[in-house]
């Protein structure tokens, strides 16, 4: 029983396949068109019109049976041996008629991805993005059916409508997308010989951005000003037009010569002319004798002159020389940073004094006297008392008893100086500058007696004080180097030994150094501890203990000094800079104006002028030196 049933469900679906899967015969022969159409649409069940033009006979053979799809693509390409196209109206009607007709009918918009039959009308709207649509609509037109088919381009948005048989589109647009495909690695060169390349390449730009609209294709123009060269880059079409306009821009002009007055803004006009002077090797100079009369370069075709009176240069050259020297003096004449450097010096020096020493005399028998005390025994006597007790300093006492006479002297001293000094100074960039304070002091470098007992001296001046030079470069970023030539020098209080005249202290720094703006370094410093005895004495007397300290003159002298000196450069590239370093410097000023400020240590003046920040090792090491100096001689 299933057995019978399954047999009968087979050939229930054999009979279901037989009756869907029907195929046609392809075969006529000398029959008129019009039944041969009729046959079609009877077949395919298609209401089909036909123009009255559509006339003649037709005979084909073909010994295989056709299904629906392959029947309706034979009645295409019948209808197009003889020259005649399907339109098909969207809603179930075929038009027949003639193909030079079919572009004027309604032929259906197909979308991407559609299939059609190979010979049925279509249409195909196509953008593009790198070839322009009217340069390929030419060649496509050839390939297109030249009866039913054709090609349109559109501009504004760079596109082709294409109008033909469906396989002949298909293979159309196999064609365009093998053709439109990026080309800006492409790049073209172009050596100009008149214009400037800078120039040229600044207007081929300009006018691409402007004129750039939709899907139009673009290009860019890069200067090559060693070479005087145009580097063009983009799709072919544009580089194509922007290497004719350059062209028509290069042709060269009717040499006449060209005067211009350049007004500097910045710059020197008399320092620009040794510039513009040095570009050309066959440069004569000139300078007039008055100095009212401004300098003169004169080269080959080129005159320059320059104007100090309106810092302006006067440049009569070729244009194309004219270009050039434009161009230069644009990248001189800019507006040039400034440096405020800041020098700091800090001294704290502390000097102790003992000598103690006795001296005896006989009248008659001699005595002993000792020379680095500052007194002696014959100036002591009652007779000479009053004019020598100026001479000495300390303590002085002495006695005297028949031929006998004794002198005791004792003297201690101290001496401590504090030195705290900021020069500053703001200069250009790479423009040397200096600053001194200080004061001329007489040194006797002569004596002579004249006829008469007349004393005859010679004497120089010499300038003693705080001297700061340097010359600041600025690098790169924030960097500064800087050539610093610093001297401190002052009078000593050392004695006026046989008239040889003063004692100066010297302190001198000559070196080079790169610093961050802001950021301050060392760049000398000294740590100096000196310790001195001096004995003068009786031979044996002066080392009996216990009494021979009444044979002996001994001084004892330490001095102990700390000095550093610091660098800060900080640019100043505006005005709002400059004003900012001027009101700190004005409050710094008027702060120490203030009759409290004197009281203060150097460690806090130090700290407030440097605006010393903790965090700085440098900074933080100087002020330990300086606590342990004091703590030192405290002890």
């Amino acid at each position: 029983m299933k057995s019978s049933f399954a047999i009968l469900l087979f050939l229930l679906h054999i009979i279901i396949s037989s009756v869907c899967a029907a195929e046609f015969e392809a075969s006529f022969k000398n029959a008129e068109i019009g039944e041969f159409i009729n046959t079609v649409s009877k077949n395919l069940n298609k209401t089909i019109i036909l123009d009255p033009s559509v006339k003649g006979h037709i005979s084909i053979r073909s010994h295989e049976m056709l299904d629906d799809q392959q029947y309706y693509q034979f009645f295409l390409s019948v209808l197009d041996v003889y020259g005649f196209a399907v339109l098909d109206m969207n809603n179930g009607v075929l038009k027949v008629v003639p193909s030079k007709n079919a572009r004027s009918g309604v032929i259906p918009l197909s979308k991407d991805g559609e299939v059609h039959a190979g010979d049925e009308l279509i249409t195909r709207v196509l953008p593009l993005k790198y070839v322009t649509a009217k340069e390929l609509a030419p060649l496509l037109r050839q390939l297109n059916d030249a009866a039913a088919g054709s090609v349109v381009h559109y501009d504004p948005s760079n596109m082709l409508i294409m109008t033909g048989r469906s396989a002949v589109i298909d293979e159309l647009i196999a064609i365009v997308k093998s053709v439109d495909i990026s080309d800006d690695h492409s790049l073209d060169k172009l050596q100009l010989e008149n214009a400037s390349a800078t120039q040229i390449a600044a207007l081929l730009n300009s006018l691409q951005s402007g004129g750039r609209s939709g899907n139009n294709p673009s290009a860019k123009a890069v200067s090559d000003s060693r070479t005087n060269a145009l580097l063009i880059s983009g799709e072919r079409s544009a580089r194509k037009a922007m290497i004719s306009t350059a062209l028509e821009l290069d042709k060269k002009e009717i040499r006449r010569g060209n005067a211009r007055v350049i007004y500097l803004k910045h710059a020197k006009a008399e320092n620009l002319l040794d510039v513009l002077t040095g570009i050309n090797s066959g440069t004569e100079s000139q300078a007039g004798k008055d100095a009212a009369v401004p300098a003169i370069s004169v080269m080959k075709d080129v005159v320059v002159k320059a104007d100090k009176h309106t810092n302006s240069l006067v440049i009569n050259a070729p244009p194309e020389v004219l270009v050039e020297l434009e161009q230069v003096i644009q990248q001189l004449d800019i507006e040039r940073a400034q440096v405020l450097v800041e020098a700091i010096i800090v001294e704290v020096q502390d000097a102790d004094g003992l000598a103690l020493g006795v001296q005896w005399s006989h009248s008659r028998n001699g005595g002993i006297h000792f020379p680095d005390s500052g007194a002696s025994l014959p100036g002591w006597l009652p007779g000479g008392i009053g004019e020598n007790i100026a001479s000495t300093s300390g303590l002085t006492a002495g006695f005297y008893h028949g031929n006998w006479q004794g002198l005791f002297t004792a003297l201690q001293s101290n001496t401590e100086s504090n030195i705290l000094a900021t020069p500053s100074i703001v200069t250009l960039d790479n423009m040397e500058a200096e600053f001194t304070v200080g004061q001329d002091v007489p040194v006797l470098t002569g004596s002579q007696t004249t006829t008469g007992d007349n004393v005859y001296q010679t004497v120089s001046r010499r300038s003693i004080g705080i001297k700061l030079k340097v010359k600041p470069q600025i690098s790169q970023g924030s960097a500064v180097v800087m050539e610093i030539e610093q001297e401190v020098s002052s009078l000593s209080e050392a004695a006026n030994k046989d008239n040889l005249g003063p004692t100066f202290n010297t302190r001198t720094v000559r070196n080079a150094v790169q610093v961050v703006s802001g950021n301050t370094v060392v760049v000398g410093g000294l740590l100096d501890n000196n310790g001195s005895r001096n004995t003068d004495s009786v031979p044996f007397l002066g080392k009996l203990p216990l009494v021979g300290a009444l044979f002996r003159y001994q001084s004892d002298k330490t001095s102990k000094r700390n000095l550093m000196l610091f660098i800060r450069p900080t640019i100043i590239r505006s005005q709002n800079d400059y004003a900012d370093s001027t009101a700190l410097q004005r409050n710094k000023f008027g702060d120490a104006l203030v009759p409290s400020a004197a009281a203060k240590s150097i460690e806090r003046d130090y700290n407030q002028i440097l605006g010393a920040n903790p965090s700085y090792p440098v900074l933080e090491e100087t002020r330990r030196l300086i606590t342990d100096f004091y703590q030192a001689n405290a002890k």
